[in-house]
């Protein structure tokens, strides 16, 4: 019996099951708040054509088709927050005030986004609406997500982003004393100002919004308090969180089905619950459905601790792992990575194999925000929310690292690790289901390796191999293992000469 099997085991016997458990594991696919406007500019909409977006994901193994309809202001024609269209003048040139801090193609791709979304609105188009629609007609379960606190562009003050509130009140940031970095610019929820903000606009999609479920985003951007505060105000975040839950529950009977409730936290369960976002908590208190841990956006993460998650969240809420488009092996790693078909693969067998409901997919979209390997898209989505049509396919086990800390909590990588002549080194990296056929692939700078072992076999040296992306352009050195390799694994490693290793892989079929 393997964990996935062990975990629906458990399972069987609780009193309430995830959404849609006895359908098995599937994906969830999150379409962002910009990509679709400012790809499709230009073009002559109508509803149908609208509504055709949703087309391309049904009968894949998508599941939940989750919508975002807001960064600091709403792609859609909002009663209550700011329209990505207000101050916007269709017949201005491209410099003028509302893009005038805006560069080079970043003002192209605003002005694309900020047209098709206001001419979707004089034409009494809400494409939101129409997904919904499209997409439950399609099999497909449409949710909403809610950014909670986005800070895209916050280094520009001026930028066509930002709202009205979030200019006029700059004592509601999280450091109003300081301006460092982005985090520095949040909104900080320990203000009833901010929380009351943010709930007329959950009270707005609940109401515009026929969905199956919303998602609210705590992930987007993160950090929500004044550091040292993150304690009293998860207690506010939860109550806030119980609010929604009261309001989908009225919201549902009227509408006559079950309305579902999700969030994403960050990817570790400590880290989420220092930064006020206990994710788990909520579960437990059936406050959520749908519970996404994730990485921010820095690098997917390989290794995250699905089997915690689900022992502090219990059996009655749908587990979905967050898979992000980079793949950074460390922080500094350049020139920056993003994940191909093989390496979806791979987190996503192991991170099933563990015991995920759903593999959540951020930044994988039809265009642009996509894989290198776009031909290899219907490949994602047909192949990869399920096991069995993993199986015996080709993929890539790559060690990554987390790239979301609360402040002052050690932010441990595995990499890059630098080996004095004859020091030992140890990796850990998730291989999921059974390789019958594996190799090792690492990135080396300076001096070689004398000895390779997984799980304490020896594997024998392969030579280079060139060529592979993502990796690195100086390519791999590889050893091939003596035989097949399953779950949890250790690569132990002694430097024949200095060296440095900046990249650790396990590949096979």
């Amino acid at each position: 019996m393997n964990r996935r099997q062990f975990v629906q085991t458990v399972g069987s016997v609780a009193s309430a099951q995830p959404l849609s458990a006895a359908r098995g594991t599937a994906l969830c696919l999150n379409e962002d708040n910009s990509h679709w406007f400012f790809t499709r500019a230009g073009q002559t909409h109508t509803k149908e054509s609208v509504a055709a977006f949703v087309d391309q994901y049904a009968e894949t193994q998508v599941r939940e088709l989750v919508l975002s309809g807001n960064s600091q202001r709403t792609s859609f024609a909002s009663k209550v927050w700011d329209p990505i269209w207000k101050g916007y003048d269709p017949d201005g040139p491209d410099d003028q005030p509302l893009f005038r801090s805006t560069t080079g193609e970043g003002r192209v791709n605003a002005r694309k986004w900020v047209h098709t979304a206001w001419s979707l609105a004089q034409q009494g188009i809400d494409p939101y609406a129409v997904w919904i629609e499209r997409a439950r007609r399609r099999g497909l379960s449409p949710w909403i997500s809610m950014r909670m606190n986005d800070l895209h562009n916050v280094d520009d003050p001026d930028s066509y982003m930002h709202s009205t509130f979030w200019r006029q009140n700059p004592q509601f940031r999280r450091l109003p004393w300081r301006a460092v970095d982005w985090r520095d610019r949040a909104f900080d929820f320990a203000h009833e100002e901010v929380r009351a903000y943010h709930f007329r606009l959950v009270e707005e999609y609940l109401e515009r919004y026929d969905v199956d479920g919303l998602e609210l985003d705590w992930m987007r951007f993160g950090f929500h308090f004044s550091p040292g505060r993150e304690t009293e105000g998860g207690r506010l975040l939860t109550e806030f969180v119980r609010k929604t839950r009261r309001l989908a529950d009225s919201w549902a009977k009227r509408r006559g089905h079950k309305i579902g409730l999700g969030a994403r936290v960050p990817s570790r369960p400590q880290t989420a619950i220092d930064l006020g976002l206990d994710g788990a908590l909520w579960a437990r208190e059936g406050l959520i459905d749908l519970l996404v841990f994730t990485p921010f956006w820095a690098s997917a993460e390989t290794d995250m601790p699905v089997e915690l998650w689900r022992r502090l969240a219990g059996d009655r809420v749908t587990l979905a792992a967050g898979l992000e488009l980079l793949l950074r092996p460390y922080p500094a790693y350049r020139p920056i990575p993003m994940n191909s078909i093989e390496t979806v693969r791979g987190a996503a067998a192991s991170l099933l194999e563990r015991g995920a409901d759903r593999v959540y997919l951020f930044n994988y979209m039809d265009s642009q925000t996509q894989m290198p390997d776009a031909e290899n898209y219907p490949a994602l989505l047909h192949e990869c929310g399920r096991l069995q049509t993993l199986a015996g396919k080709a993929r890539r086990h790559v060690v990554t690292y987390a790239d979301t800390s609360a402040p002052g909590e050690p932010s441990p990588t595995q990499l890059p690790q630098k080996l004095a002549a004859g020091q030992w080194a140890a990796f850990r990296v998730h291989c999921g289901p059974a390789l019958q056929r594996a190799r090792v692939r690492m990135e080396l700078e300076g001096g070689g390796l004398g000895a390779v072992r997984v799980n304490g076999q020896e594997c024998s040296a392969a030579g280079a191999e060139m060529g592979v992306k993502p990796g690195p352009e100086r390519g791999f050195m590889t050893w091939t293992m003596p035989g097949g390799v399953a779950g949890r694994v250790v690569i132990d490693v002694q430097a024949q000469a200095a060296v440095t290793i900046h990249w650790v892989e396990i590949a096979g079929t």
